[in-house]
């Protein structure tokens, strides 16, 4: 199952953060994002299953969030330029506070210009789970600083930590916590079965 193209324009064409943009605004029925080399890919939207797990994650992140008030959190439609230069949409992501108020109202209205403290890669039934996890070491090599990987295919999530090897945590009975990084914050992953 064909689950991204990826388009190679590096020595070809590139896409400076405004050009993405206004590419991304001008096809919002696609989902697109720019690795480190600057190639363009394409993500074919999720099944009803996929989505409908994405929704129940973003729901308890943020009504964590809305309890605590200390930071913003984002769904996939987000897109943050982190510092290697690709332009990355995680499933969800959470920021600080102080972070948002650092930036000016017209990055708010872009691309924010920062890797997140905090992703959640969520893995549809067409991703690889190589794919996806390098796409979790690339947020980690960017600074994020806690990120899990959820695997419903195989019942199965990964936390990543920053300047740590990823702990592999089997069986949807258990739960993730948010640690230091999103103090209180539990997710029951058998919302997701």
């Amino acid at each position: 199952m064909l689950n991204q193209i990826v388009v190679r324009t590096s020595n070809i064409l590139a896409l400076d953060d405004d050009e993405l943009f206004r590419l991304c605004a001008a096809n919002q029925n696609l989902r697109i994002e720019r690795d480190a080399d600057g190639n363009l890919i394409f993500m074919a939207p999720t099944g009803g299953e996929t989505s409908s797990r994405n929704s129940e994650i973003n729901t308890e992140l943020a009504l964590w969030n809305r309890k605590t008030g200390l930071g913003k959190v984002f769904d996939s439609n987000g897109g943050f330029v982190v510092p290697n230069g690709a332009m990355r949409a995680p499933d969800a992501s959470w920021i600080p506070m102080t972070q948002w108020e650092q930036l000016s109202q017209e990055q708010r209205k872009h691309f924010l210009p920062l890797c997140p403290d905090f992703v959640i890669e969520l893995r549809s039934p067409s991703d690889r789970l190589t794919d996806v996890q390098e796409k979790m070491e690339e947020w980690m090599a960017n600074g994020c600083q806690l990120g899990w990987l959820i695997d419903p295919v195989e019942e199965q999530a990964f936390v990543y930590r920053l300047s740590a090897s990823p702990t592999r945590v089997v069986g949807f009975e258990n739960e993730l916590a948010g640690e230091e990084v999103l103090p209180g914050f539990v997710l029951d992953l058998a919302i997701l079965m």
